[in-house]
């Protein structure tokens, strides 16, 4: 997983209903946070953990 990106919450956490199926762009390299990988996401504040995201294929 890289900046720029496309990726969908997957149902490995909670999801809220608004963001099912959005399509976020990854902003950050992941990093280590408390022993989980995580990235930022465009418009998402902190980190996101990236076992819970799965790439979107583009075309």
């Amino acid at each position: 997983m890289k900046p720029g990106d496309k990726v969908v919450m997957n149902d490995n956490y909670h999801v809220s209903e608004a963001n099912k199926g959005k399509v976020w762009t990854v902003a950050s390299e992941p990093w280590d946070c408390c022993g989980t990988m995580v990235v930022k996401l465009e418009g998402k504040s902190g980190g996101y953990a990236v076992d819970g995201l799965t790439l979107v294929e583009e075309g």
